[in-house]
């Protein structure tokens, strides 16, 4: 199980409907209004989209409060992270990480550096400081998947400071920003850097994977690099009739940021109940859970059986067998889990 949301892939091992625990999508579904703009872009889909995406960016600018030619656009984070990796010959990453964060660079015969985070998923900047070079590229996950946590700003603004140090860059993967306490900005904070990229997404928190629209801010040297190696045409119709609605400031991300604030407490309190395992806390909309007993395996087969699919965490390198991950849903389907983890035993 390389990424969550692979419901197909293990059909053969249930005949009940299921819920994706695996998948770490706003349960709320997409921003109201959503619907009508995608039939009402119809019509667009039977022409190019703007090869620039003008429009686009300037809804992304403003939701950003940076400035147009500040943005950057893909197919989806992963294409940025893929598109930025072309741009530098050795990658240094702390795991376990998103597994993009090693696949895409290796795809393209990079080299990764693989640092370890402490034992309590937190980035060691001495180790970095020891192991960065001039003109690496830095992945990190902010907050990380699949621990759950951000970066403090403090320790944020120090590992910038030894970016700049050793005249390297940072690529800041911000896909679950809007689900974190709104206490910083990072793109307020860098917005005058010259070696960074923040990425962000419309996938988890505006629930539209399908869409495939990956967005960010970047240094205007680094956007232009970026766009001489970027593919023409990436983001399709729909996902730039998309930005038209899910960047307009309205209730939706309040609304969101409370409910899932909610439940994430409500299931970290009753899984803290449950003796064979250990929550982990979490920034995000997902939990790391440590099986003190089983593994993931067993868990995964004993749980799909009864309708529900967790995220074996084995994928992610340095993680084995004895950690899972689960996504907050809903407080019905977030009681399924709860009953089943308790009944497990």
């Amino acid at each position: 199980m390389i990424h969550g949301g692979d419901v197909i892939t293990y059909k053969d091992k249930y005949n009940v409907d299921i819920i994706d625990f695996s998948s770490n999508i706003n349960p709320l579904g997409p921003p109201p209004g959503l619907r009508e703009e995608m039939e009402r872009a119809y019509s667009e889909i039977s022409a190019y989209p703007d090869i620039h995406y003008r429009e686009l960016k300037e809804n992304i600018a403003a939701y950003l409060k940076c400035d147009n030619h500040e943005v950057i656009t893909g197919n989806g984070a992963i294409e940025i992270i893929n598109n930025a990796c072309v741009l530098f010959n050795r990658i240094v990453v702390f795991t376990p990480c998103f597994t993009e964060y090693i696949r895409r660079p290796a795809v393209l015969g990079r080299e990764v550096i693989k640092l370890s985070l402490d034992d309590d998923f937190k980035i060691n900047i001495d180790k970095l400081e020891a192991d960065l070079k001039p003109k690496d590229l830095l992945i990190l996950g902010n907050p990380n998947n699949p621990t759950g946590l951000r970066i403090s700003e403090q320790k944020l603004r120090r590992i910038h400071d030894a970016i700049k140090h050793k005249n390297a860059f940072l690529l800041l993967d911000e896909a679950f920003f809007e689900f974190c306490p709104a206490d910083y900005d990072s793109v307020e904070i860098f917005k005058d850097s010259v070696n960074i990229c923040i990425i962000r997404a419309a996938t988890k928190f505006f629930a539209l994977p399908g869409i495939r629209l990956g967005y960010g801010f970047a240094t205007h040297d680094f956007a232009e690099k970026y766009g001489r190696i970027e593919s023409p045409w990436s983001v399709n119709s729909y996902a730039n009739a998309a930005g038209r609605v899910i960047f307009r400031g309205n209730d939706y991300i309040k609304n969101t940021k409370e409910y899932i604030k909610r439940e994430k407490e409500y299931i970290s309190n009753k899984l803290s109940e449950v003796e064979w395992i250990k929550a982990y806390r979490s920034d995000a909309n997902f939990i790391l859970i440590k099986l003190l007993k089983y593994d993931e395996d067993i868990v995964f087969d004993g749980f799909i059986k009864n309708g529900i699919m967790i995220r074996k965490a084995s994928s992610f390198e340095s993680l084995d067998k004895s950690y899972i991950r689960i996504a907050v849903k809903d407080r019905e389907s977030n009681n399924k889990l709860i009953r089943l983890f308790k009944e497990f035993e």
